[in-house]
């Protein structure tokens, strides 16, 4: 009775083992969409940056992965992959290695677009533009004095002492010369992301009076335009910084940290994070780190409208209640879903080659 009992016991647990194992031929995707937050539900209330993605690629198929923050979704038809990595460098990180690493997936092929939300520079764009960035720039790395301590007994102390953030292993702010340990920057391969501005450059973006009204209370010319897709570069910072200093600090910090070669459009949290772990995927050889781009839409400005201080805009500025939340949601799918679907129109050609640049 007891071996019965054994073998019984035996057999459920191989079933069970059989059920989790993964396939025996890995199943190849295509292409990977990564957000970061999600309100609520996947599907069917107020969207976050996932759900907009789940419905209209329909990724109706739920893979677990407790590994990760977020169990994934696939449309088996088209290979295209959701992932939902959570807010914040660290759990992008994770969730990113972990499904690089998961057997049930050959992403040797796979083009990666990270699609998110972010603040723009009112001298870059408009609200619920879309920024294809080569440059993801660290804005975590590096050491800080209270803005009450920075030296400005003198003029050469004041012009020197802009702000008191300083890059690691540094004495003053944006001291040269750059070195590999204090230059945390992730460069995307610039053909891959010249085609893909060029793909949607001309996408059309709806504008409305709402839209229209909110912007012309921000300065600058790029700023009251209607959306529009541009090219500009990701600053990427777990802390959420806002007003008009701090966005003088990112504009220097992007040419400090790019040789001169980036300017400032747009900040993200989870950026680097995400780009750190394909990197280290990519030197394993399970990804390739050419097919990744990033697309950052601006569901708010990173300063104050006029006549406010830097804390009262900060105070209004909560996930659900940025100013263009949910048209930054739509120009996200709207612009990134045509990269996506041509990937997926083209794949024959793009498994092999990485798109030519549209001229």
């Amino acid at each position: 009775m007891r071996l019965l009992s054994a073998v019984l016991l035996l057999a459920t647990a191989s079933c069970a083992c059989a059920q989790t194992a993964p396939p025996a031929r890995p199943i190849e995707i295509k292409v990977v969409v990564i957000n970061m937050f999600e309100q609520g539900a996947d599907t069917g209330d107020i969207p976050g940056e996932y759900q907009y993605w789940v419905e209209r690629e329909h990724l109706d198929t739920v893979l677990p992965f407790p590994q990760g923050y977020h169990d994934l979704r696939i449309n088996p038809s088209t290979g295209v992959l959701g992932l939902l990595t959570g807010v914040g460098t660290a759990r992008a990180a994770a969730s990113v290695m972990a499904l690089g690493l998961d057997p049930r997936f050959d992403l040797t092929h796979a083009y990666f677009l990270v699609a998110g939300i972010g603040g723009i520079d009112p001298a870059a764009g408009s609200l619920a533009s879309a920024v294809w960035s080569e440059w993801i720039v660290d804005g975590d790395l590096g050491y800080e004095i209270d803005a009450r301590e920075i030296p400005h007994d003198t003029p050469e102390e004041r012009a020197l002492w802009t702000t008191g953030y300083v890059p690691l292993r540094r004495s003053v702010p944006y001291e040269q010369p750059l070195t590999p340990e204090n230059n945390v920057v992730y460069r995307l391969d610039r053909a891959m992301v010249d085609w893909a501005f060029h793909l949607t450059k001309d996408v059309a973006l709806p504008d409305t009076p709402q839209l229209k009204e909110l912007r012309m209370q921000f300065e600058g010319e790029a700023a009251h335009r209607p959306p529009f897709v541009l090219r500009g570069e990701n600053l990427s910072a777990s802390t959420f910084w806002h007003g008009k200093l701090m966005n003088q600090w990112a504009e220097d910090w992007v040419k400090y940290m790019t040789g001169g070669k980036g300017t400032y459009a747009i900040c993200g949290m989870e950026d680097t994070g995400t780009l750190q772990s394909l990197t280290f995927l990519a030197n394993a050889h399970k990804v390739d780190l050419r097919r990744v781009l990033v697309l950052r839409t601006a569901s708010n400005y990173d300063v104050p409208e006029k006549g406010q201080t830097a804390a009262e805009s900060l105070a209004s500025t909560k996930i659900g209640h940025y100013s263009a939340y949910l048209p930054a949601l739509d120009t996200a799918y709207r612009v990134g879903h045509v990269v996506v679907d041509d990937v997926v129109a083209h794949w024959a050609e793009a498994r092999e080659h990485l798109p030519a640049t549209a001229k």
